[in-house]
């Protein structure tokens, strides 16, 4: 009898949930469906902060996204509830700041589930993805380069971590 793979729950977290975290969300998406179809993941970001709830993500994010063939227009802003650190396995902030917050928001016995995201892309040297918001249109573009290549670490620690089959 052929046992189905476990779920793996994965939330990205930023503060507000309208750029960084819509397009970790988005992007990891796309990476896992197509490298790794076989995985039952799910996947969402919510917003350490409230200030977006309900609201989709920033249109340079969208269009930024869309560039990459990664459609984010259809998610909307929400905020972290204590039951995310109940129901999911990671939960990745996407700077110390949040990393913080969540930590501080977090039941003690969740603690080990709150991880930087970029300590999936350690060979990239950086420690947070920035945050775009007040910058200019290129910043969206470090930021999709930054998430992709944590994504793909992210999607490799996920694989390892599965009981082989053997």
């Amino acid at each position: 009898m052929e046992h189905p793979q476990p779920t793996w729950r994965v939330l990205f977290v930023c503060m507000g949930n309208i750029c960084r975290s819509p397009t970790a969300e988005g992007a990891f998406r796309k990476i896992a469906n197509n490298q790794a179809p076989e995985l039952l993941v799910k996947i969402d970001s919510a917003g350490t902060h409230a200030y977006h709830v309900g609201q989709s993500p920033d249109p340079r994010s969208c269009a930024a996204a869309k560039l990459r063939c990664v459609d984010i227009s259809d998610q909307r802003g929400r905020q972290i509830t204590t039951e995310d650190f109940r129901v999911f396995d990671l939960v990745l902030a996407m700077d110390q700041i949040n990393y913080e917050t969540l930590i501080a928001m977090c039941p003690v016995e969740h603690h080990k589930r709150i991880k930087l995201f970029m300590d999936f892309a350690p060979a990239l040297g950086h420690k947070e993805v920035p945050d775009p918001y007040f910058g200019d249109g290129d910043g969206f573009e470090q930021v999709l380069d930054l998430i992709e290549a944590a994504s793909l670490g992210l999607l490799a620690y996920i694989k390892s971590s599965l009981p082989s089959d053997a």
